[in-house]
């Protein structure tokens, strides 16, 4: 068996030409793991639109209904800052949906990934910095309350903070939530989440990977997680246009090998979304993107999962 894969063609919208958030990305992501053969067409699964109830395990009714109803004020519009549209409603609900389809599939196989998800930074009642609902809060307690898991531990390696994230599971000892973000970034009230990591800006490969060698063994031996989530933000890299970061190409890719690695040897399943990353330059953008699924493929293969 391969390493199963979630995509959805509704995870690609339009937005207004030079819009800073490259949604092609998502579409371009997937292509290009068909084109190098970094996977196969049978691996990968398709989510539903999730219905607005399960968004509710995490969101306020209001917010939820607002937001799908296209009644949002205009300043809480702008702080998510995506222009509304139907098709964005459908896009979002159902990446939240691949974000649960892939810890199923993590929880059944070992290992799973999207290739969308990583909305942290939304919170119950609003949202903001391009998250509109907080799939991996939601994907907890769908799961939760299916009764898959218990205990889950949130990896958060995108470069900023995962504070929506972290005020949701502010007083839930079932959830562990740790992030390891650029102290200098977005945004600029941060959440506290059961354990911080802020690292200075400018950090390259080697004092990155050291640090996150410090932590990620310690905290999978005292969380015993059912779970963990992996969130794979490439906004640490040094070309990222929001990231403050220093990491190479090399750099993100031995970040996916280390953490899926020290999971899985450990006997944890892990489900990994791709997280945030914003370049001028969309094809090394989708190519850096694209290390999660080829770290995923290699540690798949070497476990023999």
């Amino acid at each position: 068996m391969d390493l199963p894969l979630v995509y959805h063609p509704d995870y690609t919208v339009s937005l207004p030409q030079g819009h800073r958030f490259p949604m092609p990305k998502f579409r371009k992501l997937y292509e290009l793991l068909l084109a190098e053969e970094v996977a196969y067409s049978h691996q990968f699964h398709t989510p539903q639109l999730l219905q607005a109830e399960l968004i509710e395990l995490v969101h306020t009714p209001q917010y939820v209904q607002a937001y799908c109803q296209g009644t949002l004020d205009p300043k809480a519009q702008r702080r998510i800052g995506l222009p509304w549209s139907p098709a964005l409603v459908n896009r979002t609900r159902v990446a939240v949906g691949g974000t649960i389809l892939t810890a199923q599939l993590a929880l059944n196989c070992g290992l799973a990934c999207n290739t969308a998800g990583g909305t942290h930074h939304a919170f119950p009642n609003y949202g903001s910095g391009f998250c509109i609902f907080n799939d991996i809060a939601i994907a907890c307690r769908v799961l939760q309350k299916l009764g898959l898991v218990e205990k889950i531990l949130i990896v958060d390696l995108d470069v900023h903070q995962g504070d929506g994230t972290a005020f949701i599971f502010q007083d839930d000892s079932s959830v562990f939530t740790f992030s390891m973000h650029c102290e200098v970034n977005f945004p600029s009230t941060k959440q506290q989440s059961d354990l911080d990591v802020a690292l200075p800006v400018g950090m390259e490969d080697d004092a990155y990977l050291q640090i996150l060698a410090n932590y990620l063994p310690d905290l999978l031996a005292a969380v015993r997680p059912d779970l963990v989530f992996y969130d794979a933000g490439v906004d640490p890299h040094i070309s990222d246009r929001l990231g403050k970061l220093a990491l190479t190409d090399t750099g993100i890719y031995r970040r996916e090998m280390q953490v899926l690695s020290t999971c899985v040897a450990a006997g944890f399943p892990v489900a990994c979304v791709i997280g945030g990353g914003y370049a001028d330059d969309l094809d090394a953008l989708v190519y850096r993107h694209s290390l999660l699924h080829r770290a995923a493929s290699e540690i798949y293969r070497q476990f023999r999962l």
